[in-house]
């Protein structure tokens, strides 16, 4: 594009130097997808009041032509709002409903057990002077000891890879949630994921997991801006005796797609059924 102006986002980062929220994550993915650059201000957990002239206490935020715009899903408004003539992060309404249907799900399915199952890790990777604020906050929010909820971490990554299915499903016939190109929606959900690699220094999914075609196609975009050195590898969860299947390894069951093309693709399954 010709306008290649910068866009100013406040960052929130841990020690590594990588971006921690995933609400930061799926902005600076959305803000590269409506084709503007990035000028990111560093910084942690503490003093974020004092670096945005206490416009905010939260992350994200963004300052477009000198307009501070708060809030990730706000942002996403702004952006399609403000410059409609540049690819849409939403470009229909059933988009908006889908992502925030996934986004509900994958919260209450994969990210707040891995907070758990990570919390204490979570805290050590920030940077000094926001541990104690980690350590304060992060107990009230999850209502315990770190130590105490993430321990045990790996009788329970198994099974939360594995209630990631129906994600893998939607997945198997397209390169992203968008279809041939991405939206938000695969922005919002990465953003997840690269929370997950800011901290994980355990790998939360095995190797050969599906998801990871998706996961790097995404990370890859916009000259590999999910690719920061600081991240940890999300991948090499070994499968350990007595551990659930951390994916269905039986490609093709389950899921919407094009199964019944005569009594020929169906002839082993009505084999199976017709047994006595």
């Amino acid at each position: 594009m010709a306008d290649r102006k910068a866009i100013t986002l406040y960052d929130l980062q841990v020690s590594t130097g990588a971006t921690i929220s995933p609400f930061v994550w799926a902005t600076k993915f959305a803000v590269r997808h409506k084709g503007f650059d990035l000028d990111v201000v560093e910084g942690g957990f503490t003093g974020i009041a004092e670096r945005t002239g206490g416009k905010t206490e939260r992350l994200p935020a963004i300052v477009d032509n000198g307009r501070w715009v708060l809030d990730s899903w706000g942002i996403v408004e702004y952006l399609d709002e403000t410059y409609p003539e540049r690819p849409m992060l939403i470009p229909h309404e059933s988009v908006a409903v889908m992502t925030k249907t996934l986004d509900a799900w994958f919260w209450s399915t994969a990210v707040g057990p891995w907070m758990r199952s990570y919390c204490a890790d979570y805290r050590d990777v920030c940077y000094e002077h926001d541990k104690d604020y980690i350590t304060s906050s992060r107990e009230v929010m999850l209502g315990g000891n770190l130590e105490d909820l993430q321990k045990g971490r790996e009788d329970r990554l198994a099974a939360i890879s594995a209630s990631l299915e129906p994600l893998r499903l939607g997945l198997r016939e397209h390169p992203f949630l968008g279809g041939d190109s991405p939206n938000y929606a695969d922005y919002r959900l990465i953003g997840g994921f690269l929370w997950l690699a800011s901290l994980a220094q355990t790998p939360p999914l095995a190797a050969d997991d599906p998801l990871r075609g998706w996961i790097e196609r995404v990370r890859d975009l916009f000259g590999g801006l999910g690719q920061h050195p600081g991240l940890f590898d999300l991948y090499g969860l070994k499968q350990r005796e007595g551990d659930v299947d951390p994916f269905n390894r039986s490609a093709g069951l389950g899921g919407i797609f094009k199964r019944n093309t005569g009594p020929q693709s169906t002839k082993a399954e009505t084999s199976l059924l017709n047994k006595s």
